[in-house]
């Protein structure tokens, strides 16, 4: 055993007091994988005074002054566990320049201003790992950046967000409107008091980005993410979806393809979408987070597991940090960021998806050659057309009949004119309702 790698840890709340924890008690095992005990300098948090309980470290580790404690000179690793943009970015920063090894869960930061660390780690050799940031305990970023590196990634789809996937679940499950699912999460404690970085796409967007840089070996950050979240999906797309036999998922979409001039470029996206019921994902349901990657030599991929919650997340913090301070002891570093490919990120218009539309129309002759004439205008091609009667379900309540068209695939900006001009229709009463339809075609 050589002398102690000392550990500076930068929040203390539901991650950061787990990752103490496990610290506290794996002290031995930990000591054994790496080669050297390892011990907290101290832990940087808002308040000194709140209660933490139990947790087993001396109350003068605890200091509010983090850059004081980044900075210090007996500080080998810093452990970033509180979120957000600013001072994160500036502390984080300050460290790998330093030379100091960073293990961070900060999946927004990660995916606002990822170069920024990268570029930080190169200039201090250091390492920056970030297992953590992306679906928390699954074994999933490492693999994309080491054990496929020989491979070559076509496409990552995914649930990353474990709150919408409840909230989706539970509406399927039951028949429950949005509003009524959000509030058992809520209650149940896998909904924030603030939903909106969850319900409205933001945490899974940052994620898509994370995935699509490491995948595709570019700079993707979440400005180039198509964003759309999950509170206008009703309970009647959900009923919809059953009579397709499929069922409705928050997925983050990353692909790769040819861009409209035919160069290599990626298309990143979060929405909600209907899968069948026979897809890999459709099975994933509670709060729980799973990513299919397909890759050409290596075929389909299926990660899974639960991808929140404090002992979760503080066991892929715990796995970086055993890989950083065996890295330090060896006098090496990881494999550097990889964004030589330096590919385009194709707007969301070109990207290729399928629509299921529910329309109110008039029950009267010619409004489906009428309504087909708008899809042939916009060269998107009809797969299905299903008509139900006034109330036979609930998106036609108030309609003389309901048509549910599914399309083929065609490029997202065709499918949104195509829905555009069927608005103006007279024979249209109102769309109902708009869904993209995924891993069916």
């Amino acid at each position: 055993m050589t002398s102690p790698l000392r550990l500076a840890i930068l929040g203390c709340g539901t991650v950061g007091s787990e990752v103490v924890r496990l610290l506290h008690e794996q002290s031995a095992d930990l000591a054994a994988r790496i080669g050297a005990p390892l011990e907290i300098a101290g832990i940087a948090v808002r308040r000194l005074g709140r209660d933490r309980g139990d947790l087993p470290v001396a109350p003068e580790l605890f200091t509010t002054d983090a850059v004081g404690l980044v900075k210090s000179e007996d500080v080998d690793v810093v452990v970033e566990v509180v979120g957000g943009i600013e001072p994160a970015r500036g502390w984080l920063v300050d460290a790998l320049r330093a030379g100091k090894s960073v293990v961070t869960a900060n999946k927004a930061l990660l995916a606002e201003d990822g170069a920024a660390l990268h570029d930080a780690a190169a200039d201090g050799g250091a390492d920056l790992y970030y297992e953590a940031a992306v679906a928390g305990a699954i074994p999933l970023l490492r693999p994309l950046r080491e054990s496929l590196h020989g491979d070559r990634i076509n496409r990552v789809t995914g649930i990353v967000n474990g709150t919408t996937n409840f909230i989706l679940s539970a509406m399927d499950a039951t028949g429950a409107g949005f509003a009524e699912a959000l509030e058992e999460a809520t209650e149940l404690g896998y909904a924030e008091a603030d939903p909106t970085a969850d319900v409205e796409g933001f945490d899974a967007a940052a994620k898509a980005a994370i995935l699509a840089s490491l995948a595709f070996h570019t700079r993707v950050g979440a400005a180039d993410v198509h964003r759309e979240g999950i509170t206008e999906v009703t309970a009647a797309d959900v009923a919809s979806a059953k009579a397709m036999g499929c069922t409705i998922k928050l997925l983050c979409i990353a692909a790769r393809g040819a861009d409209a001039t035919g160069r290599e470029s990626v298309s990143v996206r979060v929405h909600p979408a209907m899968i069948p019921l026979g897809h890999p994902l459709a099975s994933v349901g509670d709060a729980y987070n799973a990513v299919f990657v397909e890759a050409e030599a290596a075929g389909p991929l299926m990660f899974y597991g639960r991808g929140a919650g404090g002992a979760a997340t503080a066991s892929a913090v715990l796995g970086d940090v055993v890989a950083v301070c065996r890295n330090r002891l060896a006098g090496v570093r990881a494999p550097s960021e990889s964004a030589y490919a330096d590919l385009a990120v194709r707007p969301m218009g070109e990207a290729l998806t399928r629509y299921h539309v529910s329309l109110d129309v008039a029950d009267k002759p010619g409004v489906l050659a009428a309504v087909a004439g708008v899809f042939a205008r916009h060269d998107v091609s009809i797969a299905t057309v299903r008509q139900v009667p006034a109330g036979a379900e609930p998106a036609g309540r108030g309609a003389d009949a309901v048509l549910v068209i599914v399309t083929h695939t065609a490029p997202d900006a065709a499918l949104a004119a195509t829905v555009e001009e069927l608005r103006g229709l007279d024979a249209v009463r109102s769309i109902a309702s708009v869904l993209r339809v995924e891993g069916g075609e």
